[in-house]
């Protein structure tokens, strides 16, 4: 052996350090034997006397005093990498830059960004809300590194995983006729003045989907381009709409009623990134949460009921 491995270091250190075998072993939390093998190990195979042993106690040899001065510098070194890992850990120095569909960002971002920031408490986080024609340039350019939607981008440069389905859900105002109902059909909704998307947009073909199955065309009293006017609207008492259910996973949502629909209508979550980009492990992570989250909201039931 003519080279010191990382742990022989640590050992030679802490008999250097403690002055004996067993205050070495009990600094590394290890056994006496141990530590008098790998030292014996080591000198045999360096063909050099680390210690000199007086009454008991390790006392470093005359000649391998440079050697040791060079493990001092070894050990802060290994101190000052450790410190930079535990920063990294916890995102010091580091910006994660991503961006959601404003229907996913409102209740279900917040989530992700609050788990985020359990996690690496010292991370940088850049969120865009973003339309969907403005998703390719977002990425293609690397302004960020994820964009979670709730459309499919067909785009050879550009890379789309399913992470969650959510319902396709009825809205109206507290107060509504319809929110005497268990559920709602989309029969009863084209009865009242309707809030929607544009059917052109690609979220509008996604909420008009239903009618459109069930060869209806609601009459738009007025029209909004974000799940947020729809349901800003809505609550004011302007209409009814259907909206994904991510745009409503908060528990309480005062002026407004959810029930679900009589004829079943989903939504699919994207995770979208540029093909071929390696992500970071925040990203990832940002990813993970986003499927987690996506999914809890799928499960939950918090429908409010009908009053008696």
């Amino acid at each position: 052996m003519r080279e010191l491995t990382l742990r022989q270091v640590e050992v030679v250190r802490a008999v250097m350090i403690a002055g004996t075998i067993q205050g070495a072993a009990d600094l590394l939390n290890v056994s006496a034997p141990g530590i008098s093998r790998l030292i014996k190990h080591t000198e045999s195979g360096l063909g050099i006397r680390l210690f000199e042993r007086k009454a008991g106690i390790f006392v470093p040899a005359t000649e391998a005093h440079a050697i040791f001065a060079m493990l001092e510098q070894v050990h802060r070194q290994m101190d000052n990498l450790n410190v930079a890992v535990s920063a990294l850990q916890k995102g010091h120095r580091f910006t994660l830059s991503f961006a959601s569909a404003p229907s996913i960002a409102q209740f279900i971002a917040a989530r992700v960004i609050r788990g985020l920031r359990q996690r690496f408490p010292d991370l940088d986080i850049d969120l865009d809300i973003l339309k969907i024609e403005e998703t390719l340039d977002y990425l293609l350019l690397e302004k960020g590194e994820v964009v979670i939607m709730s459309s499919h981008l067909d785009n050879p440069g550009i890379q789309c995983t399913p992470i969650g389905e959510g319902r396709i859900v009825a809205i109206m105002p507290e107060g509504h006729v319809l929110a005497q109902k268990l559920a709602v059909s989309i029969h009863d909704l084209v009865q009242y003045p309707f809030i929607g998307v544009d059917p052109s947009d690609p979220y509008g073909q996604t909420l008009a989907r239903p009618f459109d199955d069930a060869g209806l065309t609601p009459r738009h009293a007025m029209r909004g381009r974000f799940a947020q006017t729809i349901v800003s609207l809505v609550r004011h008492g302007l209409g009814v709409a259907v909206i994904d259910e991510f745009s409503v996973a908060e528990v309480y949502m005062a002026g407004l009623v959810r029930r679900p629909l009589v004829e079943p209508a989903t939504i699919t979550a994207w995770s979208v990134q540029k093909r071929g980009r390696q992500l970071s492990s925040f990203a990832e992570q940002t990813v993970t949460l986003f499927r987690r989250e996506l999914g809890r909201a799928r499960a939950r039931e918090r429908w409010d009921q009908p009053a008696d």
